[in-house]
């Protein structure tokens, strides 16, 4: 009678094969970055481009609008997803070949759907890990972010001035909940949204002009004025807050 295999016990995942494990969502999407500058993808989002093919782009709407409105959905999340330099011309695109309220709701979907995926992948890959490794002061940073996290965040989009790529990844970082982040991006992006696709509706007058168009100019004073207004009333909720805390205190 011959013995029974004995089945050797499991060997135990490595702390570095674990970590490369978490860190595959991130490397999929810094491959994808890479990959779309490696191959010059930008030059089929610009609007030369645009300028070249918009009545075959526009034919394609009007024979195929709600495949084309989803389609450009999907390709404006995966652009977000992967941190691409397009967003400008991606949404005023979206206002001149859909106009303006079916741009505003394209653009907000996508760029909402593509800033979760970011927001998921940078979460799964490095926020625990991180959090782990830096000490009390990224927890109290992360527990003054978080008690006004939907505040923050909303001013975080509505004012211009920092990365949409940056402001994708650091409430991963400090811990904030899904929900509290997709509420927040889905509308702190519709402003801006509205000033870019009033933009692109009007983008037709400006080829049929011969002219060459560029999304320098659009956040003038005024545009910038508005939405600085706009994250000053996101604030609020934080400085009453301030105040009935000092004024219990």
């Amino acid at each position: 009678m011959q013995p029974q295999p004995t089945n050797s016990p499991a060997k135990p995942t490595s702390g570095g094969a674990r970590w490369l494990g978490r860190l595959w969502p991130v490397a999929v999407l810094a491959a994808g970055l890479a990959l779309f500058f490696a191959l010059r993808l930008d030059r089929y989002l610009s609007f030369a481009a645009l300028k070249e093919h918009r009545q075959a782009l526009l034919d394609l709407v009007r024979d195929h609008a709600a495949s084309m409105a989803a389609g450009y959905a999907l390709l404006y999340a995966l652009c977000v997803a992967f941190s691409l330099p397009v967003a400008a011309v991606l949404t005023i695109t979206a206002g001149f070949l859909f106009g303006q309220l079916l741009g505003i709701a394209i653009v907000v979907t996508g760029a909402t759907a593509g800033a979760i995926a970011v927001f998921l992948a940078a979460r799964t890959a490095l926020g625990d890990a991180l959090r782990r490794r830096a000490g009390p002061w990224l927890v109290r940073m992360q527990d003054g972010f978080n008690e006004n996290a939907l505040s923050y965040l909303l001013v975080l989009r509505l004012v211009p001035l920092f990365p949409f790529a940056v402001v994708n990844l650091v409430p991963a970082f400090l811990g904030m909940k899904l929900r509290d982040y997709a509420i927040a991006t889905f509308i702190g992006i519709i402003p801006g949204s509205f000033v870019y696709t009033a933009v692109g509706a009007g983008l037709g007058s400006v080829f049929d002009q011969g002219r060459e168009f560029t999304a320098a100019g659009i956040l003038t004073p005024q545009v910038l004025v508005a939405l600085g207004g706009l994250a000053c009333l996101a604030l609020v909720p934080v400085v009453y807050k301030k105040l009935k805390r000092r004024r219990l205190g």
